[in-house]
């Protein structure tokens, strides 16, 4: 199995098992869908964002705070993703 198979499993599990459910609905659903489509650079961003609080994560996508600059890309990118589940 390739380091990017790993990755992608990795980043599967820790986005579905957050402990908090509504993370685990907006991230698991976003990384299910978008993996694929996503550069390294994104993964990347995308790992360092799942190192974050979920309570943290939440008031950035509720718009409660402003979202840091090196994460403003990536919580676009899966606000994006969510808009096109409703």
């Amino acid at each position: 199995m390739d380091d990017l198979t790993n990755q992608k499993k990795r980043l599967k599990i820790q986005s579905w098992r957050r402990g908090m459910k509504e993370m685990d609905l907006i991230l698991g659903k976003f990384i299910d869908k978008n993996f694929d489509a996503l550069t390294l650079d994104e993964i990347a961003s995308y790992e360092r964002l799942l190192l974050q609080d979920d309570q943290l994560i939440f008031s950035w996508f509720c718009n409660y705070e402003k979202i840091p600059v090196e994460f403003t890309s990536v919580v676009a990118k899966i606000s994006e993703s969510i808009e096109q589940i409703k």
